[in-house]
């Protein structure tokens, strides 16, 4: 039987932890209802929606609820405990059975709320995890994340570039050669191109229709390359959630913003919103130069790749985003694209700091 009505679980979640689902589950074994209040400040670089977002995900049988909390914390002063029980009590009205914490300053909360304060595991022995922890180092706590976290704050490093410039071979080495790191990078994922696989599924189509037919017979439109997008982003987004915290595209749904124009001409509204997100970090883009053209079935456009090269180059410069160009042997090439990851990953991850704690 539960030994109490209504528990309250309250925190920043920037980001939330092993820690911090440890105390839910605790609170949901222990009551009849949950409710996880999500306080941020709004300093803070992890917006409200997203961390309310990811506890509803890994909680759905609790209640959820936000709130912008922006006054500074200083436990001795009656005043600011007011002030915070007003936005506390804002987002959670009526009665609050039990407070559960693993914080010294659970027993003036609950005591606040006319509630019990339940104090879980406060020297951190369960789970040796904290926010702070986490957003100094988010590579050295992955295993305490949970999947929604881990897809928010994966490293995603795209190789793009015209028709045989060899993006496959290297997106593919990238992630072999950081899986060899073992530990948590041993689950280090290439997401594949799925317009390959989109075109190998249309010629296959009408071979069963033409049987002779070849690649120069298939034809696009200007439907395909939503679909094409959108597939490419929600593989991605799989591979974030169960992967390393680096993540390795083969091609992206901004890649098909180019792609588009070469085969259909011109741009497409749909393909570019899709394409319009901020989820990828560094860009590899391979140059055709010193790379022959092989022609695999699915080729035909050799006499391309020059101006290829230059599109890519162009919109990733006109858009802003960060990239280095690949250019060498397969040798000098991979070496090139490790040590641009390496930079990338050695920048680590830029957290605001929170609203700093007067004593």
């Amino acid at each position: 039987m539960k030994r109490h009505g209504h528990g309250l679980v309250l925190g920043k979640f920037y980001p939330p932890h092993a820690g911090h689902h440890h105390l839910v589950r605790t609170a949901t074994d222990r009551c009849e209802r949950v409710t996880v209040l999500v306080c941020a400040a709004s300093v803070e670089s992890v917006p409200l929606a997203d961390r309310v977002a990811w506890m509803r995900e890994v909680h759905p049988d609790v209640r959820v609820v936000g709130a912008v909390d922006d006054i500074p914390m200083d436990l001795e002063d009656p005043a600011v405990w007011d002030a915070h029980m007003a936005v506390f009590t804002s987002a959670v009205p009526g009665r609050v059975d039990a407070v559960f914490t693993s914080e010294e300053y659970g027993d003036e909360l609950a005591r606040r709320f006319g509630a019990e304060p339940v104090l879980v595991d406060p020297a951190r022995t369960v789970f040796p995890v904290s926010g702070t922890a986490v957003r100094a180092d988010p590579a050295g706590c992955w295993d305490f994340l949970e999947p929604p976290v881990r897809a928010a704050l994966t490293r995603r490093v795209v190789v793009l570039g015209a028709e045989s410039t060899g993006t496959t071979t290297l997106a593919r080495a990238l992630a072999a050669h950081y899986r060899r790191r073992g530990g948590v990078w041993a689950r280090t994922l290439c997401v594949d191109e799925y317009g390959r696989e989109f075109s190998e599924s249309k010629l296959a189509a009408l071979r069963r229709r033409w049987p002779g037919a070849q690649w120069e017979d298939v034809g696009f439109t200007t439907d395909d390359f939503p679909l094409i997008a959108e597939t490419q982003n929600a593989r991605e987004d799989a591979a974030a959630r169960v992967g390393s915290p680096v993540l390795f595209c083969d091609t992206d749904s901004f890649a098909t913003t180019v792609w588009h124009e070469r085969y259909i001409g011109g741009r497409n509204p749909l393909v570019e919103k899709t394409a319009d997100r901020n989820t990828h970090h560094l860009w590899l883009l391979t140059d055709h130069e010193g790379v022959a053209f092989e022609d695999d079935g699915l080729r035909d456009g050799e006499e391309l790749r020059p101006w290829m090269t230059g599109r890519f180059r162009a919109e990733l410069t006109r858009t802003g985003r960060g990239f280095i160009e690949i250019t060498g042997s397969r040798d000098e090439r991979l070496a090139t694209a490790v040590d641009a990851v390496d930079g990338l990953l050695a920048a680590g991850w830029h957290f605001t700091a929170p609203l700093p704690e007067r004593r």
